[in-house]
């Protein structure tokens, strides 16, 4: 039974919704306590995925106290008032289910996927978590320990690791906004965080009028309510003024270039620019732009640097989607013997070609047409379709973007294109690293 149930799981993560080009229907509403409750009724399959996102990101942390977003993801596993350290997990996999969090500069995300029969473990689980959650020194000083080593392993060690690259970017093309430090933050700042910093951190962000629930897969909207209702309705608002930032980050006014040395045989190139945020009519045109060139192998970039002129081993390109305007990165490794002063002369090239050219109609309608296939296929897994609710209703207040985000996207023009390849991908507008190995350091 157990083996069958991972097996259901694991193909309907997999599963592409017959209904994919359909509207997504869903019921959404608030409880007392400013609790959002999104729920969508999917009976192709008898799983449900059980999810909860909180307005809370590693911009929301005090610059002296940088990394308590992501500590809380895996601090919040340690148990509850009524659940033991370790049992968290336990209780997931003994119902066949699986779970899993993850962290971002505006938000956190936790989510469970069970058999359609376990929707209610996976209610209380998350309630626990909101309610109950174990904010204390035996657990902090055990997840001070793996976030360091998931530090080690994803960002320190590995000589390319994107996640260091986005990091040495925004600390420079940040300079006041809290987007400058990165997600996974400073171990030094956990480390001289005390037991009530913690607490403090868990009252002021954990807190039902500061998250969205979202239930997708094989539920009964009626009955999925009552469940809601008995589990959440009486957990109270902990903090009723949740902490935004409203700095905002004066333009570069000129470009900068970086020297970065490291542990590495093959040097590297980073180009960080400032983009405007999600949402706005320029980011979907920046999104576009950046399929143009980077999403995938016969794009611009690929194709010229890669496959023709055979400068680099690796190059790509993408933009992130954040609440505040935020950043686009372009990476490249050259070849052997190759500089990086030629890759980035190269790079250039590319971005000014369509700055100083329309696109063809041939490869706008290619680029709408990858557009328009990223966007379904990323709503065709119930798993997606609850992160995708979520995320929309918290961001822009319409979760009915679900089904209605699509148009614009195909409402930008090649015109638009050019024009913000021209507005934001020039060089008074960016950060470029170059990261050399250490051995050639004078």
């Amino acid at each position: 039974m157990y083996k069958y149930l991972l097996f259901l799981i694991f193909f309907c993560l997999a599963h592409l919704s017959q209904a994919q080009l359909n509207k997504i229907e869903f019921t959404e509403y608030d409880l007392d306590n400013g609790l959002h409750v999104i729920l969508h009724e999917d009976h192709a399959t008898p799983i449900v995925i059980v999810s909860i996102m909180y307005h809370v990101g590693s911009k929301n942390e005090d610059p002296n106290r940088t990394g308590f977003a992501h500590f809380f993801e895996h601090l919040l596993f340690e148990g509850s008032e009524n659940i033991d350290r370790g049992e968290f997990d336990q209780y997931v996999t003994n119902a066949g289910g699986i779970n899993n969090a993850n962290t971002w500069y505006d938000r956190t995300y936790y989510f469970e996927l069970f058999p359609s029969n376990q929707l209610e473990l996976g209610l209380w689980l998350e309630s626990e978590r909101m309610l109950h959650a174990k904010v204390e020194k035996k657990g902090i000083e055990t997840q001070r320990e793996v976030v360091k080593e998931e530090r080690r392993l994803r960002v320190d060690n590995p000589p390319y690791s994107l996640l260091r690259f986005l990091e040495e970017i925004n600390r420079r093309v940040f300079k006041v906004h809290p987007y400058r430090w990165s997600v996974i933050g400073s171990m030094e700042h956990l480390d001289a965080a005390q037991e009530e910093d913690y607490k403090k951190f868990y009252n002021d962000f954990y807190t039902p009028n500061n998250a969205v629930l979202s239930i997708v897969g094989d539920i009964d909207i009626k009955q999925t309510k009552i469940l809601v209702d008995k589990y959440f309705s009486s957990i109270p608002i902990k903090n009723p003024k949740i902490f935004r930032p409203k700095i905002v980050e004066p333009p570069l006014v000129s470009g900068k270039t970086d020297t970065l040395y490291g542990n590495i045989e093959i040097p590297a190139i980073l180009m960080g620019y400032r983009i405007p945020a999600q949402g706005t009519a320029d980011y979907y045109a920046v999104n576009m732009l950046n399929t143009l060139i980077s999403g995938g192998e016969s794009s611009r970039l690929n194709k010229s640097l890669r496959d023709e002129q055979e400068l680099v081993l690796q190059v790509g390109s993408f933009p992130l989607e954040l609440e505040d305007p935020g950043v686009a990165l372009i990476f490249a490794l050259p070849n052997m013997d190759v500089a990086v002063s030629s890759v980035q002369e190269a790079i250039d090239t590319e971005i000014r070609k369509v700055q100083d050219e329309l696109i063809s109609q041939r490869e706008y309608q290619k680029l709408k047409n990858q557009v328009e296939s990223h966007f379904i296929t990323s709503k065709a897994r119930i798993a997606g379709i609850a992160e995708s609710l979520a995320n929309y209703h918290m961001y822009f207040g319409d979760a009915n973007l679900i089904n209605t985000e699509l148009d614009r996207f195909l409402a930008v023009t090649r015109e638009d294109i050019q024009r913000v390849a021209r507005q934001y991908f020039n060089e008074k507008n960016r950060v470029i690293i170059n990261y050399l190995p250490q051995s050639i350091n004078p």
